[in-house]
């Protein structure tokens, strides 16, 4: 690592050969291997970008120029060049972030790790600089060609394009994938693009040819070389972003660095928009990735560097647990259609896929339009089952709202990492979609606690053909299978009594202390914190209830038989299932109080599941000692009366 040790900044690039640069680029790669494959980690997407990120700082002077980076899965190499090169936390708590970082680096401008929004983010920046009078400051977005398969991206091109003075520099990273091969029409159109090359060795051949010619040779050169940009659109049609008023320079081989920042240099120079168009090969250098056709290790766990296979091996996961069924469905019922963004593999689509190829439909990174295709799917008599992570599902909102539930339309949609997710940070926690979609009439929404819940309360949700269900379950190993005593209206019973005859609590009192509502995969949590309440004399009855939208109508009757209710959920407090049920109990005149227990309405940092769950008070110890306290306050204020 004798080169890579030597760059504290972008700017002690300047000082290297063409030679040393290449030889710092594998130094790069080899780096990224043995400390991603030691942490886990986006590890595909960074090898396919080191030439890239070398050239844009050799081009651009960051933080002046302004570097940003779509999703930001790929800015390891971008944090590596600019002074940070501890990767031995990467993605842990008091490490590196998987993604851009304000708080790391003023190289860093924003922390965006949902994809499409990079160039509304460089419109705006653009503009604000125009507005200060610092016209020499381009703003450069990296975009991967998945991105572009959002809408929002082609909103901001759209706005970008109108400003012909507006020095924005889109580098298009075209790797044929996003997470898997990106599919599309935009995709098919980047996939012709990258034929122009063979149009640039024509031209080079006609001008050789020609150039001998005597007489009419170098006249009909010039004519051909006139046409360019006609012969150019005829074999691969560019004109699409030339036609909204973008320069197009491209495509350029994006593991070149003369080529690259040849062009970066022509695009920085122009004064308005310009699109370099940069093919790269995600996962480049490692052969484990470059023959891993799923994603070519876009994201892993701990792995051997040597041959890329897992170093532990992982339970059955919640994931595969949902794809499994989802098959079995797609067996039994034709009208079952499935639908991604551009996440088939993650959430465990792809078997679905293989079974059933015709009834899969991938929309690429476009949450909002997965919906409301969902929505048309569904009018016409099909059940769609869209599968997103819980983080996503935000963007779709307003099409679940107004175009799914206002027309009363079967749409299932799961919800993949729910809760605390861990390491990707505070964008991909999936703490908001039982607060948002509190608020979208007629939806049901379940929680599953285990591996038994998913595959139920999934074939329960398809059943609904007059309302959006939505299943949501957490992220990663699903433990072992919690058991129900029985079920009150439509509630498990976990523990305790399963009526207000069958125990009594202290001091006579009829009614047992606590009536603790365990949401998904708090079960195990929960039935932990009623031991501990039990070491202490005091009694609880913990139920699931599977469905926490709408509140279950028994729930106050059995909330009347305890003296407090406590909600545990792995989600944010505020709107969420906790308020629901508070809700549910003064609509009923049940006069209790009640405690929840939530995620606090704050961005989490990065660290693992377990370490945040703790920071934020969401283990057993954490609830006993709280419900302790709270029971003891009641025992104060009964004797006192």
């Amino acid at each position: 690592m004798a080169l890579l040790t030597r760059i504290r900044g972008p700017r002690d690039l300047d000082r290297l050969t063409m030679p040393q640069l290449a030889a710092l680029a594998q130094e790069i790669r080899g780096f990224l291997v043995e400390e991603v494959s030691k942490t886990g980690g986006h590890l595909g997407p960074n090898l396919g970008v080191v030439e890239l990120t070398i050239a844009l700082h050799r081009v651009f002077d960051s933080p002046r120029d302004r570097i940003l980076f779509d999703t930001g899965h790929q800015s390891y190499v971008h944090k590596l060049l600019t002074g940070r090169q501890d990767f031995s936390r990467l993605k842990m708590k008091g490490g590196l972030s998987g993604y851009p970082s304000r708080a790391e680096s003023e190289h860093d401008v924003i922390e965006n790790s949902h994809a499409s929004t990079v160039l509304g983010y460089a419109d705006g920046l653009a503009k604000a600089n125009k507005i200060q009078g610092h016209r020499d400051r381009p703003v450069v977005a990296v975009i991967g060609d998945g991105a572009l398969t959002g809408g929002m991206a082609w909103e901001a091109l759209n706005n970008i394009a109108d400003c012909k003075d507006l020095p924005v520099v889109i580098v298009v990273n075209d790797n044929e994938r996003s997470y898997s091969p990106t599919i599309g029409g935009l995709a098919n159109h980047l996939a012709t693009l990258r034929t122009t090359q063979n149009y640039e060795r024509f031209l080079t051949w006609g001008k050789e040819a020609l150039q001998r010619t005597p007489v009419v040779g170098q006249p009909l050169f010039d004519t051909l070389h006139g046409a360019k940009k006609g012969l150019k659109d005829f074999i691969a049609p560019q004109g699409m972003f030339e036609d909204l008023g973008l320069k197009y320079i491209g495509p350029i081989d994006g593991h070149d660095l003369q080529a690259l920042e040849s062009a970066l240099t022509k695009a920085r120079g122009f004064g308005g928009p310009v699109i370099v168009h940069c093919i790269t090969e995600k996962g480049r250098g490692y052969h484990a990735a470059e023959q891993n056709d799923e994603d070519r290790f876009h994201a892993v766990g701990v792995i051997h560097p040597e041959t890329g296979l897992p170093i532990k091996s992982a339970g059955k996961d919640w994931t595969s647990v949902f794809g499994e069924e989802m098959v079995a469905l797609g067996r039994e019922r034709k009208d079952i259609v499935a639908i991604t963004a551009a996440m088939l593999h993650p959430v465990g689509l792809a078997p679905f896929a293989k079974a059933f190829p015709d009834r899969i439909f991938d929309v690429g990174i476009a949450e909002q339009h997965a919906a409301v295709s969902a929505a048309g799917l569904a009018t016409n008599g099909l059940h769609p089952v869209v599968a997103v992570y819980a983080t996503f599902l935000n963007r779709a909102f307003d099409q679940v709202l107004m175009d799914v539930a206002l027309h009363k339309l079967g749409v299932t949609f799961v919800l993949d990492r729910a809760g605390v997710t861990g390491t990707d940070g505070a964008s991909h926690n999936g703490m908001w979609d039982m607060s948002i979609l509190q608020v979208v009439p007629g939806l049901r929404l379940a929680a599953p606690r285990d591996a038994d819940q998913v595959r139920a309360q999934l074939r329960e949700a398809v059943e609904v053909g007059d309302a959006p269900t939505v299943v949501r379950y957490s992220k990663g190993t699903v433990g072992p299978a919690v058991p129900s005593l029985g079920r009150i209206g439509g509630m498990d019973v976990l523990r305790g009594r399963l009526s207000s005859d069958s125990s009594a609590g202290s001091d006579g009192d009829k009614r047992a202390d606590v009536l603790i509502v365990s949401v998904g995969a708090m079960a195990t949590v929960c039935l932990e914190a009623a031991e501990l309440l039990a070491a202490q004399g005091i009694t609880s009855t913990v139920v699931d209830p599977r469905w926490v939208k709408p509140v279950d109508a028994a729930l106050p009757g059995l909330a009347a038989e305890h003296r407090m209710v406590v909600t545990v959920e792995d989600n944010g407090r505020t709107g969420g299932v906790g308020a629901a049920i508070a809700q549910a109990l003064r609509d009923a005149d049940v006069d209790l109080p009640l405690r929840d227990f939530g995620i606090p309405q704050e961005f989490l940092d990065h660290a693992k599941r377990e370490e945040i769950l703790a920071e934020i008070g969401l283990t057993a110890p954490d609830i006993a000692r709280k419900v302790t306290e709270a029971v003891a306050r009641l025992d104060r204020v009964t004797v006192e009366a």
